[in-house]
C-alpha cells in the first residue's frame, strides 16, 4: 500500500488550500481514510476521517466548520479542503488508511494501518 500526499504550501491566514492523498495497493472502496497533522514539538493529532462508503465523516473540534474531507473512488484519492486557515493549522498533514472492511471514520491513530509521508501546510499571520 502506498499513500502519496500533495498540495501543501504557504498560505495567509484566512485563506484556503486543498490537499490530496492518492492511494494504491488496496481496493480503495474497502478502506476508511483519515487525515492527521503534526506540528514541530507536538504529538500527532486527528484532523478528519471518512468512511469507506463516504457516507460518514468525523472532524476534530478545532477544524469543524472550516475543513471538509471527501473522497473520489474513480481516482483513489481523498481530499481535505481547508478554509479560513489559521496560523495554528501549520503542520505536516499526513493521510492514513484503515484497511478494515467495517465502514467507520475513526479518530484514533491506532485504527490506521498505513501512513503517507505527509505534506507541509504553513499558514502565515
Amino acid at each position: 500500500v502506498q499513500l502519496q500526499a500533495s498540495g501543501g504550501g504557504l498560505v495567509q491566514a484566512g485563506g484556503s488550500l486543498r490537499i490530496s492523498c492518492a492511494a494504491s495497493g488496496r481496493t480503495f472502496s474497502k478502506t476508511n481514510m483519515g487525515w492527521f497533522r503534526q506540528a514541530p514539538g507536538k504529538e500527532r493529532e486527528f484532523v478528519a476521517a471518512i468512511s469507506l462508503s463516504g457516507r460518514s465523516t468525523n472532524y476534530a473540534d478545532s477544524v469543524k466548520g472550516r475543513f471538509t474531507i471527501s473522497r473520489d473512488g474513480a481516482k483513489n484519492t481523498v481530499y481535505l479542503q481547508m478554509n479560513s486557515l489559521k496560523p495554528e493549522d501549520t503542520a505536516v498533514y499526513l493521510c492514513a488508511l484503515d484497511q478494515s472492511d467495517i465502514p467507520y471514520a475513526s479518530s484514533r491513530l491506532a485504527a490506521y494501518d498505513y501512513w503517507g509521508q505527509g505534506t507541509q501546510v504553513t499558514v502565515s499571520s
